[in-house]
């Protein structure tokens, strides 16, 4: 169906990075290097098939252009190809979209602030409030991190700003995504690298 993304087309992508991981801690180095560059010659090759595919698409049947972009896994690989005929700022503003009516449905809102992308981070401003509820509020924070990961899986960090209680934003973390970054060479994220720590900026 599109624009969703099987659990087992999930999976793979974990499985990948998990196996690179246990590849690089138990072979050796030499080795774990040949694998990664294989990995990344078949990346390659699947990589220039599907520019082929968009540019076919855009050329002969350009109503499917949107269609392949909306579906989520195609979506993914072509940001990771460097294919997706939109930008990031494109992309995460459209996502903040699509939430919107939900987070209204909470008496909420979403602003955002600031996108950098050399380092994959976005800043955004959550508005209104939903009754003082914790759980709802994670609930809007949650679904606001899903929205803008699942459409910039390049982006690894998010923070936001809430209103406390008393009218002042506190800038906090609204989540950060493993260090294993996406490596567009790879295809997932075999970048390998430790985990990054992010923590709480308390205002003052």
């Amino acid at each position: 169906m599109t624009g969703d993304v099987s659990i087992d087309e999930r999976d793979i992508g974990e499985a990948i990075e998990r196996k690179l991981a246990e590849l690089q801690a138990r072979a050796d180095p030499r080795v774990f290097e040949q694998a990664v560059e294989l990995l990344q010659l078949v990346n390659e090759l699947y990589g220039t098939g599907l520019a082929h595919v968009m540019e076919l698409a855009e050329r002969h049947a350009p109503e499917l252009v949107g269609h392949i972009t909306a579906d989520e896994l195609l979506a993914s690989l072509l940001v990771a190809n460097g294919l997706h005929p939109d930008d990031v700022n494109v992309r995460i503003a459209r996502a903040l979209e699509s939430v919107r009516p939900f987070l209204a449905g909470h008496g909420g809102d979403v602003e955002l602030l600031d996108i950098d992308e050399r380092v994959g981070a976005v800043r955004l401003r959550l508005l209104g409030s939903c009754d003082g509820c914790p759980s709802s509020a994670i609930t809007l924070r949650m679904t606001v991190e899903r929205a803008i990961l699942d459409a910039a899986p390049e982006i690894g960090i998010i923070d936001v700003e809430e209103p406390s209680e008393g009218g002042v934003s506190t800038p906090i973390t609204l989540g950060t995504k493993p260090g294993q970054v996406f490596d567009p060479a790879t295809g997932c994220g075999a970048a390998l690298e430790p985990e990054a720590t992010v923590s709480p900026a308390v205002g003052s």
